[in-house]
């Protein structure tokens, strides 16, 4: 079994920063990237940010320079710092975690609302 959790979500208002943090636990053996995606009301799911084992990291064009991802191998965890929020950052942000093997493991999901 292998549990996703993420934690850190909630409410902030425009120009405001937020961290979310994700940790994987259970059988999880070897991870190769970890990311956080979104999925805004009325749209797509969409990748946020994600990172490798070896520290490389994918932004969305719409997050580059707001936002930055961090991970701990040997926690497993991961870590979305997000800064000056737009109120289309609002969605519900979920963690992914990608085994070597291909296998994708997610989380259940954090609400984060851009509002003032």
């Amino acid at each position: 079994q292998v549990q996703v959790v993420e934690s850190g979500g909630g409410l902030v208002q425009p120009g405001g920063s937020l961290r979310l943090s994700c940790a994987a636990s259970g059988s999880i053996g070897s991870i190769d990237v970890m990311g956080w995606y979104r999925r805004a009301p009325g749209k797509e799911r969409e990748l946020v940010a994600d990172i490798t084992r070896g520290g490389s990291t994918n932004y969305a064009d719409s997050v580059k320079g707001r936002f930055t991802i961090s991970r701990d191998n040997a926690k497993n965890t991961v870590s979305l710092q997000m800064e000056r929020m737009e109120s289309e950052d609002t969605a519900v942000y979920s963690c992914n975690v990608r085994h070597i093997s291909g296998i994708k493991y997610w989380g259940t999901g954090t609400l984060v609302t851009v509002s003032s």
